[in-house]
C-alpha cells in the first residue's frame, strides 16, 4: 500500500490532559491535512467515541486509542492501544482501573501540596477539577497558576506536584497490553526512550525493555516521535526490525498545554517509510 503523507497516531483531548475539545481536535486534523489519526487520551475511551459519530465522508482515516500510564518492578511505561472495541469488557476494565488510579493520585496530589506549601483553593474549584473526565497534574497546575501559587503550570508542576511520588497507583503493562489485545486491539510502546520524568533508556537497557514487553504480548513501538532526534528514531527503527515489531508515528499533541504542534512526528523526514509502519496502517485499511 502507499503510505500516506501525514499520519498523527498520539493526540490528546480535553477528556484527559489536552486543551482541544474532541471536536476541536477534528477540526483541526482536517486543517492540517493529516490523512490518519488517533486521539489516544490517558485512561479514557470517550473521545473516540464522540469523533467516531461526528465524522464525514472524505474526513481523514480515524483509528480509535488510548494511552495508559503503567509501572512494575523495572520501572515506568505508557502503553499505547490501537483500534480496540471501545465497549469490549476488556479494555473498559483496564480504562476503569487506570482511571481510578488517576482519580486517587489528584486527591493525594492536592492534599501534598495543601501540608507541604499550604495550598488550597476554594471548594467550588475542587469540585469543578474533579467532574474533569481524567484531572491530572496539568489541571492541579493550572489552578495554582490561577491562585497565584506558581508562575507556570510547568512550575507548579516540576517545583511543587512533583515532589509526591506513586509507586503502586498504575496499571501494570501487562494488564494494558492483554486487555487492548483482548479488546482485539493492538498494543504499542509510546515514546520509547522516555522512562520516568526526563530519565532516558537507552542501549541495552532499553533493548532488554522492548524484549521484555513484546514478551508479555506487545506489538509495536511509537518510533517516530516529535521529542526524538533523528538518532533515537533510527535506532528504535533499528530495534522494531530485530524484533519484528510494528511502527507508530505520533506528536503527543496537548493542545495549549505542551509546546508540541499537530502532526509533528519526525516521519516527513524520511526517503522511505519503515515496512513496520506500512504493516500497522495496513490493519486499519477502509
Amino acid at each position: 500500500m502507499s503510505v500516506p503523507r501525514r499520519i498523527d497516531l498520539h493526540m490528546h483531548t480535553s477528556v484527559s490532559d489536552g486543551t482541544d475539545s474532541p471536536e476541536e481536535i477534528l477540526r483541526l486534523v482536517r486543517e492540517a491535512e493529516i490523512d490518519v489519526f488517533s486521539v489516544t487520551d490517558h485512561d479514557a475511551v470517550k473521545a473516540g467515541r464522540i469523533i467516531r459519530g461526528i465524522l464525514g465522508e472524505g474526513d481523514p482515516l480515524f483509528i480509535p486509542g488510548a494511552e495508559f500510564s503503567c509501572r512494575d518492578e523495572e520501572g515506568k511505561y505508557h502503553i499505547l492501544g490501537y483500534g480496540f472495541d471501545p465497549e469490549d469488557p476488556a479494555i473498559v476494565g483496564v480504562v476503569s482501573r487506570g482511571h481510578g488510579f488517576r482519580m486517587k493520585k489528584v486527591l493525594a496530589r492536592l492534599d501534598f501540596i495543601r501540608r507541604e506549601f499550604g495550598f488550597t483553593f476554594p471548594p467550588e474549584e475542587i469540585d469543578d477539577l474533579m467532574s474533569e473526565d481524567n484531572p491530572g497534574k496539568p489541571h492541579i497546575g493550572n489552578l495554582m497558576v490561577k491562585y497565584g501559587y506558581a508562575e507556570s503550570k510547568e512550575e507548579a508542576i516540576r517545583k511543587y506536584i512533583n515532589g509526591i511520588r506513586f509507586k503502586n497507583e498504575y496499571v501494570r503493562p501487562e494488564e494494558a497490553i492483554r486487555g487492548i489485545l483482548d479488546a482485539g486491539g493492538v498494543p504499542v510502546l509510546a515514546h520509547p526512550f522516555y522512562g520516568d520524568g526526563d530519565d532516558l533508556i537507552l542501549g541495552g537497557d532499553m533493548e532488554d525493555r522492548v524484549r521484555r514487553l513484546k514478551g508479555l504480548g506487545l506489538c509495536g513501538v511509537e518510533a517516530f516521535y516529535s521529542g526524538f532526534t533523528a538518532k533515537l528514531r533510527r535506532d528504535m527503527l533499528d530495534m522494531a526490525e530485530r524484533y519484528d515489531l510494528l511502527v507508530t508515528a505520533g506528536s503527543d499533541y496537548h493542545g495549549s498545554n505542551k509546546l508540541v504542534t499537530l502532526g509533528d512526528t519526525g516521519l516527513d523526514e524520511e526517503d522511505e517509510y519503515p515496512d513496520g509502519l506500512r504493516r500497522f496502517l495496513e490493519l486499519f485499511e477502509r
